[in-house]
């Protein structure tokens, strides 16, 4: 089972390096875009069978370390293998 876990600032929390993004893609001459905002995304391939165990222990890893609750908003997508 693969799981992929989205991060992103929460809203009204400066994000600098989407602020640098969206300059530079004006720069290079795209036009019609708003707010820029930037995440990451982690993808873990999991040994566990059992989805709702996957799901509890997906959280609990966000939770500890993939994710700062305080800034950040965090979504969990499952794939089958």
């Amino acid at each position: 089972m693969k799981a992929r876990v989205h991060v992103s600032l929460k809203t009204g929390v400066l994000d600098p390096q989407g602020k640098a993004i969206g300059l530079t893609l004006a720069n290079l001459g795209f036009t019609g875009l708003g707010e820029v905002r930037q995440g990451k995304l982690i993808e873990l391939e999991l040994t566990e069978d059992d989805a709702e165990a996957a799901r509890k222990s997906v959280e609990e890893m966000c939770e500890k370390l993939l994710a700062n609750t305080v800034i950040e908003n965090y979504a969990i997508e499952f794939e089958d293998d």
